[in-house]
């Protein structure tokens, strides 16, 4: 994957073309029904806003809301196809740093929450991961895997594939969270804009 720059964006920005025939969804972190509390415009002026994850590519997206809308934190938002997007007016990505404080928060529950959901596009990082240069290897990236347990991996998927966090757990001895390493590299790929390489933060 290659990092995009953040900036304004026009209502599709965040979902990329070849998603255009699939649903993309987004996970409230933050809802602002009253804009940004640094927006001094009078406030029929600034529109509601939510902070969100995208679930694919785990952009980080500044919603702008309908008036109407009904979005709490935790809610899973569709984005695309357009018009299925019932709530929001106009996607902007934005960087970790632009985030409220209760996004920050509310971030780390949000990771875990979309890896579980998607448990075999994870478990399928185990089976699939590549050499990055001579000396490095994408599993290497991953918080505590060494070269030990990074040949172990690829020893035990040249058997058989890895079905689930539970089984890599139970294959691969001294990978004892394979699920929490993973949320803990997607954190530290959001967090650290200066990151020289990203594995799942597009």
């Amino acid at each position: 994957m290659t990092t995009s720059e953040s900036g304004e964006a026009s209502d599709d920005q965040g979902v990329d073309a070849a998603e255009e025939t699939e649903r993309s969804y987004a996970v409230v972190l933050d809802h602002l029904p009253h804009g940004r509390p640094e927006d001094d415009r009078p406030q029929y002026k600034k529109s509601p806003l939510a902070y969100a994850l995208g679930e694919s590519e785990f952009r980080l997206l500044e919603l702008t809301l309908t008036d109407d809308a009904d979005v709490s934190i935790g809610d899973r938002i569709v984005l695309v196809p357009e018009d299925e997007r019932k709530s929001v007016s106009r996607i902007r990505e934005v960087g970790y740093d632009d985030l409220s404080n209760a996004a920050h928060s509310e971030l780390e529950y949000v990771v875990e929450e979309i890896v579980d959901r998607h448990e075999r596009r994870f478990v399928d990082f185990y089976n699939d991961a590549q050499p990055i240069t001579l000396r490095l290897h994408q599993l290497n990236l991953l918080p505590g895997i060494g070269k030990k347990l990074r040949n172990d991996v690829l020893d035990e998927r040249k058997r058989a594939p890895f079905e689930s966090f539970e089984e890599l757990e139970e294959r691969i001895a001294g990978l004892h969270d394979p699920k929490g390493v993973l949320v803990d590299r997607i954190l530290e790929e959001l967090r650290d804009e200066d990151l020289k390489y990203r594995t799942f933060v597009e």
